[in-house]
């Protein structure tokens, strides 16, 4: 593959999670499988226009920049990103590449992708209801048998929510894991993530699990 379509392509930093802070590339992809209430690239995704990108000139910037990529959406493993997404992992070479994912295809993603590589696989699961909680558990108990998943939550104080970190904070206890999973504070504005992220840090303490503050959104360089 040449090219890939996306919405976005920019140099940038990591916002989130265990990589935070890290020079990145953000190659954003246009369509998702889900409509999130809080999503804080719903409009983006939604009057952005695609454009073909060349491999070879993500390549170039990776080198000029030092950077690793980040690979998002959207959702890159729905259908119509699938193998573009693929082939971005597969064909490029980065120090480091991020793939924020839904769950929604990202199993088989893990499978296809080249296992020598340094990738970073941030599963997100959106939970607005018991159903999607069960789906998120079940959906876990595959990918916490992989090493290079790392699971990031937007908390809500709501029974769903809760019920899925009780579970992963019980899966993960003798395991040594706590390393994988971090929570963050919802919304899209810095004002609405500083008030939320007291109560975020308490919950955290009380798995043990990480925090993570969501810089991009704070500090506006997405």
């Amino acid at each position: 593959m040449e090219s890939v379509k996306l919405i976005e392509n920019f140099v940038s930093w990591q916002g989130e999670g265990p990589d935070s802070g890290r020079r990145i590339i953000i190659l954003r992809f246009k369509t998702c499988n889900l409509k999130c209430p809080w999503c804080d690239t719903s409009v983006k995704m939604r009057i952005s226009a695609e454009a073909p990108y060349s491999l070879k000139d993500i390549q170039t910037c990776i080198n000029q920049n030092n950077a690793g990529i980040m690979i998002t959406g959207g959702e890159p493993t729905v259908s119509r990103h699938y193998d573009e997404a693929l082939s971005l992992l597969r064909d490029l070479d980065y120090p480091i590449a991020n793939v924020e994912s839904n769950g929604f295809n990202l199993k088989k993603l893990i499978l296809d992708a080249p296992k020598l590589k340094n990738i970073h696989y941030m599963y997100s699961p959106k939970i607005f209801s018991k159903r999607d909680a069960d789906s998120a558990i079940e959906l876990s108990e595959k990918l916490l048998d992989f090493d290079d998943v790392y699971f990031k939550i937007v908390y809500e104080d709501t029974a769903d929510v809760i019920h899925y970190c009780n579970w992963l904070s019980e899966k993960i206890r003798n395991r040594r894991w706590s390393h994988r999973v971090w929570l963050m504070p919802e919304g899209s504005t810095r004002a609405d993530l500083i008030k939320n992220s007291s109560i975020v840090f308490d919950v955290a303490e009380r798995y043990n699990f990480n925090f993570s503050s969501r810089n991009h959104l704070i500090y506006g360089f997405i």
